[in-house]
């Protein structure tokens, strides 16, 4: 089974939320995980993207919407993908990481989440009750959609705090258990 994880990253902290999803997707016996970074110039593998069984997508939220790489890799998909919805049936999810605790995060899922429904995937949400805001706690910022990410002014070694890495380790590992289900 396959998951590719496909993602801009601004500063290399949606990367280090990327890699931790990945690790939660590894972590389910027999998934092969692809992560994909959307830089804004070259061209993603749409076929290669076809080939998975899950696509996780994520994107810094900025002024409370997505990157605007991740969003042109989106539109990239109108006519090649869209229009014959040759990702139908495909298990979808989403991340996103914001340096403001709130910084209205939830506009990029609810962004994320409609692109995957406009491609007829089945999106998958975080199944987790909300924390009570400690930096260790799954899911302290409360999220439920997707998965949201908070970093500090510090380079990406230091910051998502760790609560916030595990609960994106426990959407990969979802989602990967989920794509496994459906696809038996």
């Amino acid at each position: 089974m396959k998951v590719s994880i496909v993602f801009e990253s601004g500063y290399g902290h949606t990367a280090r939320v990327a890699r931790h999803v990945a690790d939660g997707a590894a972590s389910v016996a027999g998934t092969e995980v692809e992560l994909v970074e959307v830089d804004g110039e070259g061209e993603v593998d749409l076929d290669a993207l076809g080939a998975s069984d899950a696509i996780i997508f994520g994107s810094p939220t900025y002024n409370g919407a997505l990157g605007w790489k991740l969003k042109r890799f989106f539109e990239s998909t109108t006519g090649p993908v869209w229009s014959e919805l040759k990702w139908r049936g495909k298990v979808a999810a989403g991340f996103t990481n914001s340096g403001a605790v709130s910084g209205d995060k939830l506009g990029t899922l609810v962004s994320l989440a409609l692109f995957a429904a406009q491609h007829g995937m089945v999106w998958v949400n975080l199944d987790l009750l909300p924390g009570h805001g400690g930096k260790d706690e799954l899911n302290r910022l409360g999220g439920w959609l997707g998965v949201m990410t908070q970093s500090d002014d510090a380079p990406p070694e230091q910051t998502p705090p760790a609560g916030d890495l595990r609960t994106a380790e426990h959407l990969g590992r979802r989602v990967a258990e989920t794509a496994a289900k459906l696809r038996s």
